[in-house]
């Protein structure tokens, strides 16, 4: 498994110790530094089944500066979403685990987390 992460967020502490809990293998990837090509993001968008303003923080200085809150939601403008969370990986959801099963979850919930260590267990 492979874990998008940001080393300040609390969310990505969580999703570590309860990976470090359960024994559950995970390569940690400091996307921020690493930041993802809009191929790899594109795969990860299929993995998780997700548009990219599903996984956009909007909320973030740098989507304001962008205007996002009025880019439109459609197949049109989905690579617009994607070149500006290449550009600015801190729009990025986090955590994101990519699965060994091929999937992909955010992890920002218990829930998700303990989807994350069944699945790493079968």
């Amino acid at each position: 498994m492979e874990m998008w992460h940001n080393p300040s967020c609390s969310k990505c502490a969580t999703a570590r110790t309860t990976m470090d809990e359960a024994r559950v293998p995970y390569r940690l990837r400091a996307y921020l530094n690493e930041p993802p090509s809009a191929v790899e993001l594109t795969d990860v968008l299929r993995r998780l089944d997700a548009r990219a303003w599903d996984i956009c923080r909007t909320g973030e200085p740098a989507a304001a500066a962008l205007g996002m809150a009025d880019w439109p939601r459609d197949d049109d403008a989905e690579p617009r979403w994607i070149a500006a969370m290449v550009e600015h990986p801190e729009l990025i959801q986090r955590p994101i685990l990519l699965l060994d099963d091929g999937g992909a979850l955010v992890a920002r919930t218990p829930e998700a987390l303990g989807q994350a260590v069944r699945r790493a267990e079968r």
